[in-house]
């Protein structure tokens, strides 16, 4: 099943950052979360990171750590809603340092493979939590 947004009349699949494929739909928690089948990437629309967590205070908390960084070597991504470049952002204070693409118009995030559990994992959310059960199970290893 692919996922599509209308624009100018037309519908568009959404498209990997990475790998400019189109992508399936997974549903993870009742949130249907935009999968790359070729490079693991996750692409989660605004609002449902929040969803998915369950927890809005953790939700602000994780998000409230993102800052938009200017300093890295990895390539701008353009985003698959707006297709403008988006930000790099560093999750939190810890070593090394985790870089994910935000979108700066606020239509989403861009989570690499296994940058979402790696996310999770930091922010040392309860390992029996239903995000993290259904995570492992979707993507293991």
């Amino acid at each position: 099943m692919f996922r599509s947004f209308i624009t100018d009349r037309r519908r568009i699949p959404v498209e990997c950052p990475v790998c400019k494929n189109a992508m399936i739909v997974l549903e993870l928690a009742e949130v249907e979360i935009d999968y790359c089948t070729d490079c693991g990437g996750i692409w989660l629309d605004a609002g449902e990171l929040e969803v998915l967590l369950g927890d809005s205070r953790q939700a602000e908390q994780l998000l409230g750590c993102l800052k938009i960084h200017s300093n890295y070597t990895e390539k701008r991504r353009k985003c698959p809603i707006c297709l403008k470049k988006m930000q790099k952002a560093v999750v939190g204070t810890s070593t090394p340092l985790l870089l994910i693409d935000k979108c700066g118009r606020g239509d989403g995030l861009w989570f690499d493979r296994g940058e979402l559990q790696d996310i999770l994992n930091r922010a040392e959310l309860d390992k029996d939590s239903k995000i993290q059960k259904l995570l492992a199970d979707i993507f293991p290893g």
